[in-house]
């Protein structure tokens, strides 16, 4: 069976590229070959470059209300397609597709606020700040900037950053995961079809070799990335290097406090949902439930009959609630990890390494399946708290009290997400006052942001100084000019040897 070749977009026609070099594109839930994504060489990111840097000076002159339209144009047609976007996810990704959909609908939400930007550019204006004169800022785009995104959102993470970034005036080039490819694709598609000039948005297939590219490219000014924390390090010190603007989210270790006064069976359906959501491939699942007091002896039990009741299928099918591991290599990875959290000590309550795949549905045999595992008694010590797993594995950590909860949480070199369960204003209110993470719930498992507040964690999770999205991805796009003006028939007779004052 012959196997779709997925090409770079670049200067608003598809190309297969310079390098001749290409890999599989796998279908998770059957293990077969569904295509070959072309690899980029730096021949290929000089070419995106140059497109990009060409439909600049005149995209960078369009009026922002111009800009907009176009947008709103792109927001309607992404209504149009959003099944096939979600569609393209659930094939290469293997998440199941209402949570697909889900992706595709907050990706859509930032496109929304984008279409905002004649708002959000406006600067300020200060008349008489010194006898004739006044004062006045900009914010103007940056030139051409770039985006480097995870297999594990393959819509929404890109649309944290092209939407705000062309409509604020930059041209873009997309370096999404070769894992699952397609979809920035059709994302192409629709913006050319939205009427978005030819070299505004271009995508570059690639692995390291083109990340790297974009780095050291001079004309490329910014770098948004999504990915672990290792590689997130990585391109922070490389790309100010090269005095580039930097924005990279890293990896994760997401805690949920459950209070002994939490509404049990809320906690039980928020911890199931966040930790085997998507397979566990999410940089804000829940990963770690730190059980409060006595709460211990209740929830888990309950914890472990969800877990292996859980409906593990291809994610095609409209009733499956989690769906494969998106590669054999991760599977081997979290299979790891697995291996270790017993060598460690911790008590395996359920294991999912012991899924049938036979279950899965209809040629899936060969799938990358995996059920979800649970862990109790887990402590600070072990691998499986320390790291971060990336799949279907919640460890249950038992402590006395929330001060030992909020010290354990805010120990760990990670502070992206966070959720406390309880009915107690007074603790949920110590609880986001004291603990040192970026996002915090209180009775939400997940609590990503919406696209006008901005996404983004602490500590190790986030190297940079803006948040994405919202208004921060606003200030990341652009660069603040101000203006002071005086007219000659203002301006004093002599030189002025002070420095100026308001006076």
């Amino acid at each position: 069976m012959s196997t779709a070749s997925i090409p770079h977009y670049i200067n608003g026609q598809m190309s297969a590229g310079q390098s001749g070099l290409s890999q599989e594109v796998f279908n998770p839930a059957t293990g077969r070959v569904s295509g070959r994504v072309a690899l980029a060489g730096g021949a290929d990111v000089e070419a995106a470059v140059a497109a990009a840097q060409a439909a600049f000076p005149a995209w960078a002159d369009t009026p922002p209300i111009r800009r907009a339209r176009v947008m709103f144009k792109f927001l309607q047609l992404l209504g149009e397609h959003k099944d096939e976007l979600a569609e393209a996810i659930t094939k290469e990704h293997g998440k199941v597709f209402t949570d697909a959909r889900g992706e595709v609908a907050r990706g859509i939400d930032i496109v929304e606020f984008a279409c905002g930007i004649p708002q959000l550019l406006k600067g300020d204006y200060t008349e008489q700040v010194g006898s004739g004169i006044d004062n006045w800022t900009t914010r103007q785009p940056l030139g051409v900037v770039a985006g480097i995104t995870p297999f594990n959102f393959p819509v929404m993470v890109p649309m944290w950053m092209f939407p705000l970034a062309i409509a604020a005036g930059n041209t873009f080039i997309l370096k999404p995961s070769p894992l699952d490819p397609s979809a920035s694709l059709l994302i192409a598609d629709l913006l050319k079809r939205a009427g978005l000039p030819d070299g505004v948005f271009n995508v570059v297939q690639g692995d390291k070799e083109s990340v790297e590219a974009l780095l050291d490219h001079p004309e490329v000014r910014a770098l948004s990335f999504v990915g672990s924390t290792p590689i997130a390090n990585l391109i922070y010190e490389r790309g100010a290097r090269h005095g580039k603007r930097i924005q990279a989210l890293g990896g994760a270790k997401n805690h949920m406090v459950v209070m002994p006064d939490a509404d049990l069976d809320k906690a039980v359906d928020a911890l199931i949902g966040a930790a085997y959501g998507s397979a566990g491939e999410r940089c804000m699942a829940i990963s770690v439930a730190v059980l409060v007091g006595d709460v211990a002896d209740e929830i888990v039990p309950r914890l472990a009959e969800r877990a292996r009741a859980l409906k593990v299928k291809n994610g095609m099918a409209l009733d499956a609630e989690m769906g494969p591991i998106v590669t054999r290599q991760a599977h081997e990875r979290i299979t790891g990890y697995i291996d270790k959290g017993v060598a460690e000590g911790a008590d395996l309550v359920v294991d999912g390494r012991d899924f049938d795949a036979g279950t899965a549905g209809e040629g899936c045999a060969d799938g990358f399946w995996m059920g979800g595992t649970l862990f109790d008694h887990v402590t600070p010590e072990m691998t499986i708290y320390r790291e971060e797993i990336f799949g279907p594995v919640l460890a249950c950590v038992r402590v006395p009290d929330i001060a030992t909860a909020i010290r354990l949480i805010n120990d760990h070199e990670f502070g992206n997400g966070v959720s406390c369960f309880t009915e107690s204003g007074s603790v949920a209110r110590e609880f986001g006052r004291r603990i040192q993470v970026g996002m915090v719930g209180i009775n939400v498992p997940i609590p990503v942001p919406m696209a006008w507040h901005g996404f983004g964690g602490w500590k190790r999770s986030l190297f940079g100084d803006t948040h994405a999205y919202g208004e921060e991805g606003v200030r990341f796009y652009t660069k603040q000019k101000s203006i002071m003006q005086r007219w000659s028939d203002s301006i004093n007779a002599g030189a002025e040897f002070a420095m100026p004052t308001h006076k």
